[in-house]
């Protein structure tokens, strides 16, 4: 059985460490007093395997004395559970601007301090938790996604690093830009088969459309273009621990250009060995 104690700073990023943790699979109890943890881990190894990974978050809010929670670690180390800590932090400034933008109060706001004594109070307190943890991350300069990354390389397997998944979808314009896209291309400067009385009605997924969108300069040099940019941005995306990235192509109705123009870049990104899924919302309106 597994035990990982998530302490830290308040806004040091405990709660989405927690969230991140429970997406691969471990229970999560917040905020359970140190005294109740020897039982708790006693319950879970009764539990016939159902609580094998188990991460409780511990923070300034459990009002007592922090040198509890470093016997009850001890204590649980003796006892074979793999039982280990996870200490976040971040920089008083970064602080403050999470509490402004969550508009949150401090946890020691309630003692008389404003916010920037109340940081430096908590690390005071905190510093022998600090001490004995088994890892420290400051997470002043982390994206969520980098923040998500760290929790999947420290408590992972190789099952929860899910890798990049690429959607490529084509969409028409006049049907409104998907709010799900992270990039979106515009193809409307290419020439519009549907002013081709013999391809008005087909798709870009026919043959004749795909070779008309394809036999312009204009498309072949655009394609290049974003070829070498997906070449260079999708290992980033994937480095930051990205897992889903949605690219957009859209044309007038979503009817030819932009579909051609997907099925051609999903397929370059199938050959640079991402997993795919390649959709055409507007194919059928």
């Amino acid at each position: 059985m597994e035990i990982l104690i998530i302490s830290g700073l308040s806004g040091g990023g405990k709660s989405k460490a927690a969230s991140f943790l429970e997406d691969i699979g471990y229970y999560i109890v917040d905020n359970l007093p140190a005294e109740m943890m020897v039982k708790f881990a006693d319950f879970c190894a009764a539990s016939s395997g159902r609580y094998d990974r188990v991460a409780l978050v511990y923070d300034v809010r459990a009002g007592e004395p922090f040198d509890l929670l470093v016997d009850t670690l001890e204590r649980l180390k003796t006892t074979g559970v793999n039982c280990r800590m996870l200490f976040l932090e971040a920089s008083t400034n970064t602080i403050i601007n999470r509490y402004k933008e969550t508009r949150r109060i401090h946890p020691l706001a309630s003692q008389g301090l404003n916010i920037e004594q109340a940081i430096a109070k908590e690390r005071e307190l905190m510093q022998p938790v600090r001490d004995h943890a088994d890892f420290v991350l400051d997470s002043s300069s982390f994206s969520t996604a980098k923040l998500r990354s760290e929790m999947l390389n420290l408590f992972g397997d190789q099952k929860d690093r899910m890798g990049l998944n690429v959607n490529v979808l084509s969409f028409g314009f006049k049907h409104g830009i998907p709010i799900e896209a992270d990039l979106v291309f515009d193809v409307r400067f290419m020439p519009n088969p549907y002013y081709v009385a013999e391809l008005k009605n087909k798709t870009g997924l026919d043959a004749e459309v795909r070779d008309f969108v394809l036999s312009f300069q204009q498309t072949h040099g655009f394609l290049e273009q974003l070829k070498e940019m997906l070449k260079f941005l999708l290992p980033l995306y994937k480095e930051e621990g990205k897992t889903v990235l949605v690219i957009a192509i859209g044309c007038t109705g979503g009817h030819h250009r932009s579909v051609a123009v997907a099925h051609e870049i999903s397929e370059f990104i199938v050959a640079e060995g991402y997993p795919v899924t390649e959709n055409h919302r507007d194919i059928s309106r």
